[in-house]
């Protein structure tokens, strides 16, 4: 037991300051170096750091392309736990019955999408170049957001929901 309460501790502090870290680059994304170096004089953090690694490279709309896409299978998973809510909550009748975890998948969600909306309407910082016309905001990343918002509470889902030891495995690789 004491060992459990060791490993959750550890776990928070490693959390705690990983957001403390995100935060702080958020910040100084905000704030350091920032120029208009982007399309339509769109002001970019980092601009230094960010107009080479464009010049570099370059700009791969493929790259979008994939990135954008793979939100899709991703926003499936979570219609799932939803649907999988929906389910518990029609067979139990009362929304006190449905699984304390799904609720709380459900309210993480919420915050994520809530977070989405925030970075869409309070851009941090611009793409170096417009998508079909248009600036975006490039950061934070949606779909990393989701990637890392989503999978690993999807992962700690299916490893409470899914009983075959050899389908869970099959379904968290």
């Amino acid at each position: 037991m004491k060992e459990a309460k060791k490993k959750i501790q550890k776990d928070f502090g490693v959390t705690a300051g990983l957001l403390v870290l995100s935060i702080l680059y958020t910040v100084a994304i905000m704030f350091i170096d920032v120029r208009p170096i982007g399309p339509q004089g769109s002001v970019v953090g980092f601009a230094t750091v960010n107009q080479y690694f464009h010049t570099l490279f370059g700009t791969n709309i493929l790259l979008y392309n994939i990135t954008d896409w793979l939100s899709i299978p991703i926003l499936f998973v979570m219609l799932g736990f939803a649907i999988i809510g929906l389910v518990q909550l029609i067979k139990r009748k009362s929304l006190l019955r449905v699984d304390s975890s799904i609720l709380i998948l459900g309210g993480f969600y919420v915050l994520v999408f809530l977070a989405y909306l925030f970075f869409e309407f309070f851009v941090v910082n611009y793409r170096p170049v417009l998508i079909k016309g248009f600036l975006e905001a490039s950061y934070p990343s949606s779909t990393t957001m989701l990637m890392m918002c989503i999978i690993p509470t999807a992962i700690m889902q299916f490893q409470r929901l899914i009983s075959s030891k050899g389908l869970r495995n099959i379904v968290n690789t």
